[in-house]
């Protein structure tokens, strides 16, 4: 029997393939418990359908991700940041401090895509790198200076 599946299921497939399992097993156990629906003609259509449709999303997200990244890959980014004796900065700079610079900057990145590069850790002034992801195929490393306020 062919179904397609909803949702990744260990052993079998992943989400939206259409997989061929004996009656028994889909009848009793992956419809009634929501992990599969019967591959008819008209679920078949509607599942390319919906794949149609998010390849094109998909390409969309790509294309703004690709944009967003060559503007950002030459800004640097100023933090200014409390400073004390021998350039020590009083705390440590981290992502917030760098998305809020982005933010500044016109563009909306999360702090969860931001990476520092050199160390967890940033408690002296200098010139450090990111690494900002903006989409599963799309990241940019980016400079960005921590000076004394």
């Amino acid at each position: 029997m062919e179904i397609i599946l909803k949702q990744e299921v260990e052993n079998l497939g992943s989400k939206d393939e259409i997989v061929v399992v004996k009656p028994g097993y889909a009848r009793n156990y992956l419809i009634p418990n929501g992990y599969a629906i019967p591959a008819t003609a008209s679920n078949k259509k509607i599942l390319a359908e919906n794949l149609k449709q998010r390849a094109h999303k998909e390409a969309k997200l790509l294309e703004e991700a690709n944009k967003t990244a060559a503007a950002i890959s030459s800004l640097v980014i100023k933090i200014g940041a409390k400073a004390g004796e021998n350039d020590k900065i009083f705390g440590s700079v981290n992502s917030l401090q760098l998305a809020e610079g982005f933010a500044k900057a016109g563009f909306n990145i999360d702090r969860k895509q931001i990476t520092l590069l050199n160390s967890d850790n940033i408690k002296t002034l200098g010139t450090y790198k990111a690494k900002v992801k903006l989409h599963k195929e799309v990241s940019v490393e980016v400079d960005f200076e921590v000076v004394s306020e």
